[in-house]
């Protein structure tokens, strides 16, 4: 990939970040008209996820792209629509994936995704129709779907169900994740979250306790809100417990499968040291895109209109994909 240099006016981790939800209706979208998929999950809860499959216009030539959206996304956040309207140029299809409870599937589950739910990703993986995996599944995980995604890949080793995976700002230390956050500079995107989290609350009031349904109103932070509401729900005994055993950080030495991580050193909601501190030359199967600038999920570049991280993300599935088709 060229360096990444940001493009005019959105220029610093903050712009960079907001770009999306500034021009949301001028951002990319599928051009062709997506099919439902809903898949039941094997937990025995009786909770489906709902996805929605884009077609190219021309044949498939390449994989099917599972998409995993963020904290408080959906398969409609802008970044999804615009991934997958560049992935269905380069002739993929796309899934985009709502995780439990989130965006048009919040009425098909009663329990509610989190930042360790790997369970729910390996069910989805096991029960896509192969009408849609002919050429191979690969995925992409932006933010708390990134996190997700890599825990998944490390449970799962070689034996993971697809052939190549992105994560894109993935935040893999939980923890340092929430301290940052809660930092004064971002007092604004905290209180967008979890003005977001207590909406999705709303989705599914049924499954939580009184205390549960008291915390969602009384908590001032996302660590109160993971502290009070999601760990409880989770089976974890509180934040603590929750991010440490949910922190994708610890599983990237068991990832088997090709996989590149993209994330800008100057996210304001992950701290670069996470990333600076890995040994990325002990981990072969790990790739990392480490560029200064891009803030969070933006990497609005300079020269193209078309996200930087989009075009790393086409680039390495192509060259994992040539490499498969070589070995074979």
């Amino acid at each position: 990939m060229p360096a990444f240099h940001p493009r005019w006016p959105w220029i610093g981790a903050d712009l960079q970040t907001l770009h999306s939800f500034v021009v949301r209706r001028r951002m990319r979208r599928p051009g062709t008209s997506p099919a439902r998929l809903e898949i039941a999950l094997d937990d025995g809860s009786g909770d489906r996820l709902l996805g929605w499959v884009d077609h190219p216009v021309a044949s498939v030539t390449r994989s099917l792209v599972v998409l995993v959206h963020g904290l408080t996304g959906c398969s409609e956040s802008s970044y999804m629509l615009a991934t997958a309207a560049s992935l269905l140029d380069a002739g993929h299809r796309v899934l985009r994936l709502n995780l439990r409870g989130a965006g048009g599937g919040r009425t098909l589950a009663r329990r509610h995704y989190h930042a360790g739910c790997s369970q729910d990703l390996r069910a989805v993986f096991a029960a896509l129709p192969s009408a849609l995996t002919a050429h191979g599944v690969t995925a992409v995980g932006f933010s708390l779907g990134g996190n997700v995604l890599l825990k998944y890949l490390g449970e799962a080793g070689s034996t993971a169900a697809v052939r190549a995976a992105v994560s894109v700002s993935a935040p893999i230390d939980l923890a340092a994740c929430s301290v940052r956050l809660r930092a004064p500079r971002n007092i604004l995107y905290q209180g967008y979250l979890l003005s977001r989290m207590r909406r999705e609350a709303a989705g599914m009031a049924a499954s939580l306790t009184p205390d549960q349904r008291r915390a969602v109103d009384e908590v001032r932070d996302v660590y109160g809100y993971d502290d009070r509401v999601v760990a409880p729900s989770n089976g974890f005994s509180g934040a603590a417990d929750y991010y440490a055993r949910s922190s994708a950080k610890g599983f990237l030495s068991r990832i088997g499968i090709p996989t590149l991580l993209v994330q800008a050193l100057d996210d304001p909601w992950i701290p670069g040291d996470i990333y600076r501190g890995v040994n990325w030359s002990g981990l072969p199967k790990l790739r990392s895109l480490l560029p200064a600038r891009g803030g969070h999920v933006g990497f609005h570049a300079a020269g193209s209109r078309v996200a930087w991280h989009d075009r790393a993300i086409i680039g390495f599935l192509a060259q994992q994909e040539t490499s498969c088709r070589l070995e074979s």
